[in-house]
């Protein structure tokens, strides 16, 4: 199933059990979906979806980080729970070892030998990324590897 369709399949379920977070939250997502197809003119895949996730999951963290500093604990709770509900979409994360051998074939197939060639690197491994791979943890392992 794509996974816009199981995005409204949710809304609908949380619609008729009463989710209003989940709700809301899906109803978001949706919409920002929706807007990136009119931005871009065509249907959305599944690994733009994700990425839209990803965005939104780190908005959600970053107003968080802003309501703890704030002292606000009803809304930094709500958007954990946000972003709990929209990490649900996203498929488990590579470890450490995993993506270090990934990253490894990648470096030797471009060939790159220094940390200029990262961004080539950082490029390779994001297309080949399905939404399992923490960018933040992989842009540290492809800087280790690049800089021995």
């Amino acid at each position: 199933m794509p996974l816009i369709t199981q995005i409204q399949e949710d809304i609908k379920t949380a619609l008729r059990s009463g989710e209003r977070l989940k709700l809301t939250t899906l109803r978001m997502l949706l919409s920002v979906v929706k807007q990136k197809e009119k931005d871009t003119g065509k249907d959305i895949t599944d690994n733009a979806i994700l990425a839209i996730i990803e965005k939104q999951i780190q908005l959600r963290k970053e107003a968080a980080e802003l309501y703890k500093e704030a002292d606000r604990p009803e809304l930094l709770m709500k958007e954990n729970e946000e972003a709990t509900i929209l990490q649900g979409y996203l498929p488990d994360k590579l470890n450490t070892h995993e993506l270090t051998k990934i990253i490894e074939t990648i470096i030797s197939t471009i060939g790159a030998e220094t940390i200029q060639n990262m961004g080539q690197v950082m490029t390779e491994l994001k297309s080949q990324s399905q939404g399992n791979i923490d960018m933040k943890q992989a842009s540290s392992i492809v800087r280790a590897l690049l800089s021995q």
